[in-house]
């Protein structure tokens, strides 16, 4: 989306606080400007680096060619099912935070908005405006959309902050360390810790909730009008109905969503695992616990903002992590783009299609999303 359609869907719904608060806080990590483009040279140059000089260090692209060469077909349909597998779990949490939203529609605004996150300048703005529009054309209006995707967000990235504290766990439960992903571990556990309380203190009191949403609301005001520009329109009423809403989905719905949830992040798991036994990586080099302990550190990095989806930062730590575990160079760069491949394209592709076409036929009839 560009920035006047993005705008448009800022000033759509005045009366939708939730809605405007996620799609301001979106737009204000977009980058304008020189900023902006020296943010794009950096990822070009990060990305440049990555594979055009640090991975052929490690391992030359004429080996790795010959590892992916080896792949059977058997092991190639297998490779194709778990990357369809880990598409088709996209939309369940979705489901999970927005009743009455379909499989289908649920995938569609979960494949686009990752894809648009990936391709379009301005970061998660694009990628949430495009959400928004597309339930907005299926009929979804109001506050349970802000809130679904308040939860949904905070739900990931529980889970990736979780993961390598079970790694580590897992690793001295098999007499193993790896010093990057225990600092990672301990880092990501004071973050856990840091979200888990900061949402439970926001939903503990409605007087503390408006208090928030107050302050938060004369500050959002403030930096406006440092640029011109006029006072929000949100205050802390709409922390209040947040908080109600919130408390009334969670405590009906907090098992699907966790479900779904893992289900979505443990598929993409199994794409990597898959793909170092397809490439010839067994038991014996790497196990299934060091896997998901590269795999858990895979997560964390692909969270940085500097690329998008941590393209090249993944690909390194990746890599590193299955080589010090005990894969042999050729196999773990050729298992960690094969994983890349299968996780990143098919999402580019279907999400792509599903933005370009979620107009296409007539609007649906209008809907009203409640909260449970």
């Amino acid at each position: 989306m560009s920035g006047p359609e993005i705008e448009a869907a800022l000033s759509e719904h005045p009366e939708d606080e939730l809605v405007r608060v996620e799609l301001e806080e979106a737009r204000k990590k977009k980058r304008t400007g020189w900023k902006r483009w020296a943010m794009i040279a950096v990822s070009v140059a990060v990305i440049a680096l990555t594979f055009a000089f640090v991975l052929p260090k490690i391992a030359a692209y004429g080996q790795v060619w010959d590892v992916v060469k080896g792949l059977s077909w058997p092991w190639i349909v297998v490779l194709l099912l778990s990357a369809l597998l880990n598409a088709a779990t996209n939309g369940p949490p979705w489901m999970a935070a927005l009743p009455g939203l379909s499989f289908m529609q649920a995938s569609r605004v979960t494949l686009s908005s990752t894809a648009i996150t990936m391709v379009a300048p301005g970061g998660a703005a694009p990628g949430m405006a495009t959400s928004f529009a597309m339930l907005r054309w299926w009929g979804f209006e109001g506050r349970p959309v802000g809130l679904a995707v308040a939860v949904t967000g905070i739900w990931n990235q529980l889970v990736i902050l979780g993961v390598p504290i079970f790694a580590v766990a897992g690793l001295v439960a098999e007499g193993g360390r790896n010093r990057t992903i225990e600092w990672v571990a301990v880092a990501a556990l004071i973050a856990f810790c840091v979200i888990v309380a900061g949402f439970a203190i926001g939903l503990s009191s409605a007087q503390l909730a408006r208090r928030v949403g107050d302050r938060a609301a004369r500050f959002a005001s403030w930096c406006k009008q440092l640029v011109h520009k006029a006072p929000v329109k949100w205050n802390g009423e709409g922390f209040v109905r947040f908080r109600a809403e919130a408390i009334v989905l969670i405590r009906s719905r907090w098992w699907f969503l966790t479900l779904a949830t893992l289900a979505n992040h443990l598929s993409v798991f199994l794409v990597l695992l898959l793909s170092l036994r397809a490439v010839d990586v067994t038991r014996a080099d790497v196990t299934v616990v060091e896997a998901f302990a590269a795999w858990a550190l895979s997560r964390v990095l692909s969270s940085i903002a500097i690329t998008p989806g941590g393209i090249g930062f993944v690909e390194l730590g990746l890599t590193g992590a299955l080589v010090g575990f005990g894969a042999t160079n050729a196999e773990a760069v050729a298992a960690t783009l094969v994983y890349r491949f299968l996780t990143v394209v098919p999402t580019l592709v279907l999400g792509l299609a599903a933005a370009a076409t979620f107009k296409a036929g007539r609007p649906p009839e209008k809907q009203v999303s409640e909260a449970v």
